[in-house]
């Protein structure tokens, strides 16, 4: 889906000192540049974790412009997710799989700051002990993740055999994967296809980026959009969008039509949030206005193609017809 495994999660933090940065504290700067906490940072700076020009330093090193940061993260400490009674909205489920509609706030596996709540918590529930363990205890069944914020569709393997299958299917580009969205803009053409790599963004890790220098570390991504309706509200021009997937790297598609000068509505992290249309209807904003409408993919036992689809939740279906007009279903 949107979003697959980080591919950069254990890869070193790299974090360049604008001009804007210097004299600041190391530690300071790097707490605001990562989600890491200063306490953490002065651990991994005492540790030697933390390097400036490649020399360790002191988390009361003042920066100097140009400066090249370097943070490597230890590797964490895996621990057991547990049932939770939490409600599924399933979509359809057999012995070998299940397909779920996620909500919006929910995210998919245990983290650092989500240690329960998850989708992962709930299917342990629903299900027990039927669920691959291919993801290990963290993330038993599931073959791939979309954003906490985004909405929709996701196949979660019982065995080991579906979840290799439909992986393989994943990484041959053989799952069908389709969102609904609405962009800041009026796009100029109907259809198009964006074909830009993506990696973790050099200075701020909590972002993505288009990515074409060689030297950093990006994989190839490519959406096909779709223009369903265009609209205006609040004296801003808004676009109605499908988009289908061919890759599926981190927040894809959010990144991608960022890139071209058409964020999603609602998206705090690329540039679509704080529009008049938000400040108008912040009941209805809830992070970018982003849904896993279809997903189409072989059953890995029946060896059929099946499809699934679900309609949109109840707040951006609400925003559709506040901008253009029509409610999709």
């Amino acid at each position: 889906m949107e979003q697959e495994w980080n591919d950069f999660e254990s890869a070193p933090i790299l974090l360049t000192a604008a001009a804007t940065d210097v004299g600041k504290r190391l530690d300071h700067f790097a707490a605001q540049a990562t989600d890491l906490t200063r306490s953490a940072l002065t651990k991994l700076i005492e540790s030697g974790a933390v390097t400036v020009n490649g020399s360790s330093v002191t988390k009361n090193y003042r920066l100097r412009e140009d400066d090249q940061v370097e943070i490597i993260l230890p590797e964490p400490t895996p621990c057991e997710a547990i049932p939770q009674n939490i409600p599924l909205d399933i979509v359809y489920e057999d012995d070998d799989l299940i397909v779920v509609n996620k909500p919006v706030g929910m995210v998919v596996h245990p983290a650092a700051g989500n240690p329960d709540g998850t989708l992962v918590n709930a299917l342990l529930y629903h299900c027990g002990t039927s669920l691959s363990g291919v993801g290990g205890v963290i993330r038993p069944g599931i073959v791939h993740r979309i954003d906490k914020d985004t909405s929709g569709l996701l196949v979660v393997a019982k065995n080991d055999d579906t979840h290799l299958a439909l992986s393989a299917q994943l990484k041959g580009h053989h799952i069908r994967r389709t969102y609904c969205a609405i962009a800041i803009g009026n796009f100029k053409e109907d259809s198009g296809t964006i074909d830009a790599p993506i990696g973790r963004h050099p200075i701020d890790r909590k972002r993505m980026a288009v990515i074409r220098n060689s030297d950093l570390k990006s994989r190839e991504a490519i959406t096909h959009w779709q223009v369903l309706a265009r609209g205006e509200a609040d004296g801003q021009s808004f676009t109605l969008i499908r988009c289908e997937l061919e890759t599926g790297r981190t927040h894809q598609i959010r990144v991608h039509m960022s890139s071209i000068g058409h964020p999603l509505l609602g998206d705090p992290i690329y540039g679509g949030a704080n529009t008049k249309f938000e400040a108008r209807h912040k009941a209805l904003i809830q992070g970018q206005c982003l849904h896993a409408k279809e997903l189409t993919f072989t059953h890995p036992k029946a060896n059929q193609t099946v499809c699934f689809s679900c309609p949109l939740p109840d707040h951006m279906e609400h925003i559709v017809g506040l901008i253009f007009g029509k409610v999709l279903s």
